[in-house]
């Protein structure tokens, strides 16, 4: 017998693209995710802080969130270029690891849902439904498609070609440390701490988050870093060209870095960072780094197609609301979506989610902008 569920094409196997299949399954839609690269993503991004919509949008698509998905930190410490602590807030919360919520979304879903090696072309659409093309040769029906895949989608090219992300003038430098590697005088500094030093046009920022298993085990865990730094255009070609001599579009994944450019991050540190600080550049074997960068798309909802997370809008780091917005992005839409699959209810639906979520969206993207104008000056 066929099945009479509606169906939704996701492009983008990503955080945003899984939180939207968990979702939408969960009001009874059929998914399918096709993600253009064939490797897992587990090893991509960084420490995330664990916000209210990242953990409602596990238990409404009843995903189980891991027992201990994170790292408590008690307060919140500022230190001067010579390990003095000069400012100090009581400031509980808790921190988590991007490929702690990737696994466990990834775990939910069977197997023959999530198709990778698969990368998006175009579709087409009519008043019924809509047809996507893939570069194998591959075309996917549905009811709906969702444009999740990332800051450069390929599915928004289609859409607003003119619509593209704009350099901000900085990047954010990462890394992730096991915190077994360090010495213990950093750790001392380290442990159940947000910590930060504020300098003139950058900022670096360091907290614990569970180890590379989902350890939160002292001993197990790791240490995230990030470093905000100016950067002049001319030269983030010569930064994000990869060591195997591929110039990447404005984001080095761990491993990437070319070494010079690792040794001079360094170099940086040691001249410009409280020396626990430089300590933790030093461990880290794999730094990655992006471009920081705005995009907030005009328009969410085309007919039948919608864009989704970083898709439709960029949201500076420093908001800690990139992956909760994708979440409750998810959510939503599968709220919107319950019960509706055509006609006008599906349109008149898609144009309420596309409503609040864009409101949303110029709220975050104005926080961000303004944080960063703070930060670098």
């Amino acid at each position: 017998m066929d099945d009479a569920r509606p169906r939704a094409i996701i492009i983008g196997g990503s955080v945003g693209g899984l939180f939207t299949a968990t979702a939408l399954r969960a009001v009874g839609w059929r998914v399918e995710v096709f993600e253009q690269s064939l490797n897992e993503l587990d090893s991509r991004g960084g420490g995330i802080v664990l916000q209210p919509p990242i953990v409602n949008a596990f238990a409404f698509g009843r995903v189980p969130l891991p027992r201990d998905a994170g790292v408590d930190s008690i307060e919140r410490i500022y230190l001067d270029e010579r390990d003095q602590i000069v400012q100090r807030f009581h400031m509980p919360q808790t921190q988590t690891a991007w490929n702690v919520v990737y696994t466990a979304l990834k775990r939910a879903l069977p197997s023959d849902v999530i198709h990778g090696g698969e990368s998006f072309v175009r579709f087409q659409q009519d008043g019924t439904g809509l047809e996507a093309h893939f570069e194998s040769g591959r075309v996917e029906q549905a009811e709906l498609l969702v444009g999740a895949d990332g800051g450069r989608s390929r599915v928004r090219a289609q859409l607003l070609p003119s619509s593209l992300p704009v350099y901000a003038g900085y990047v954010a430098w990462r890394g992730l440390v096991d915190e077994h590697e360090l010495p213990a005088a950093a750790l001392r500094v380290l442990r159940d701490r947000f910590t930060f030093q504020q300098g003139k046009a950058h900022l670096f920022l360091t907290y614990l988050v569970p180890g590379r298993d989902g350890s939160v085990e002292p001993g197990r865990r790791r240490v995230n870093w990030v470093w905000y730094r100016r950067l002049a255009p001319e030269r983030l070609p010569t930064l994000f060209l990869a060591q195997d001599g591929t110039q990447r579009d404005r984001s080095l994944p761990p491993g990437a870095m070319r070494e010079d450019n690792r040794r001079e991050l360094a170099q940086a540190g040691h001249q410009l960072l409280a020396p626990t600080l430089a300590a933790l550049i030093d461990a880290t074997g794999a730094p990655f780094a992006q471009a920081i960068e705005d995009l907030t798309a005009e328009r969410m909802v085309f007919g039948r197609a919608v864009l989704l997370g970083d898709a439709a809008c960029l949201v500076r780091p420093h908001t800690a609301a990139g992956v909760a917005k994708a979440a409750d992005n998810a959510v939503v839409l599968a709220e919107a979506l319950h019960h509706v699959a055509q006609g006008t209810a599906l349109e008149s639906a898609l144009s309420r989610w596309e409503r609040d979520q864009q409101r949303t969206n110029a709220s975050l993207s104005e926080l961000g902008i303004s944080l960063g104008n703070r930060i670098m000056g």
